[in-house]
């Protein structure tokens, strides 16, 4: 391929974009939308996983001491509990500790909680993570058995149908994800084709006149580049000022609900848009292209 060559392929993209100028516009407006859409829900699995696993991650295990067991006995339990390969952290909690944080807890009104000073009701505890949330229930069942161990809670039937519902919304967000990107791919390859359709007296004319397919094809795949990052381009304006704005306003209003904030990973979904523009753009030309070079 030489200099002369390369130069006549985007002499003819371009000219094909500009000739066929409300065509490309309508092309360049259904990549936009669809890479809008793809983006937005890039977006909603990632911050969905996100909450998952927020909720997950506050899921922990209490396990209340009997009354009389010492610090000796304590070490021994707490030794006990870590030979659990399901358990990440653990840490001791103190009667007093333990008043100590109902009092913050009931913030103004802690003036009621006054009388337990000199009879703390309250029992030394352990305060159990496990290395995946899955590992709870299970885990749990086996710190009962420890002598010296008197109620393990850890919200028993709750954490179970939290973990079901994060596991339905991480699975709901990739089919979701899935349909999307498949809907978005038929309406670009679609768009794409009508474009080809539209040329393909001219593309017999050169494959009559003794064009390779290749030489059919490049310009082809140039204007769908072109079309696919300039779509991708906009899509991506459009995906981050929204969101930029959805997170102002999510912070205002419902700021217990943390977006993905971290610029890494939304420039990676920015980024992978456009990328998937260019994708789209040169591969629907490839396969929109294959009927009409069989002269």
């Amino acid at each position: 391929m030489n200099l002369n060559s390369i130069k006549y392929f985007f002499k003819e993209a371009f000219t094909s974009l500009v000739r066929n100028s409300w065509l490309s516009v309508s092309s360049i407006g259904i990549v936009t939308v669809s890479l809008i859409i793809l983006g937005a829900s890039l977006l909603l699995v990632v911050n969905a996983e996100k909450l998952a696993q927020s909720v997950e991650s506050s899921v922990e295990i209490t396990a209340f001491l009997k009354e009389d067991v010492g610090k000796v006995e304590r070490d021994r339990i707490k030794d006990k509990i870590k030979e659990n390969s399901a358990v990440s952290t653990i840490e001791f909690i103190s009667k007093e500790q333990a008043l100590k944080d109902m009092k913050q807890s009931f913030g103004e009104r802690s003036d009621i909680l006054e009388s337990l000073e000199d009879s703390n009701p309250l029992p030394d505890a352990f305060r159990i993570k496990t290395k995946t949330a899955e590992a709870v229930p299970a885990a749990a069942r086996a710190l009962e058995k420890i002598n010296g161990i008197e109620q393990v809670r850890y919200g028993q039937g709750v954490v179970e149908k939290l973990l079901n519902v994060t596991k339905w919304v991480r699975l709901a967000s990739i089919v979701t994800l899935g349909l999307l990107t498949l809907a978005a791919v038929f309406l670009i390859a679609t768009t794409i084709r009508m474009s080809v359709f539209a040329r393909r007296r001219e593309i017999g004319i050169m494959k009559v006149l003794g064009a390779t397919n290749w030489f059919v094809r490049f310009p082809f795949m140039l204007e769908g580049i072109v079309l696919g990052l300039t779509g991708g381009l906009l899509a991506i304006l459009v995906v981050d000022l929204g969101y930029l704005s959805l997170m102002q306003k999510v912070k205002v209003s419902l700021p217990f609900i943390q977006l993905v904030n971290e610029s890494q990973v939304i420039l990676s979904i920015l980024g992978s848009m456009i990328g998937l523009g260019i994708f789209i753009g040169a591969l629907g030309s490839w396969f929109s292209l294959r009927r009409f070079l069989k002269v």
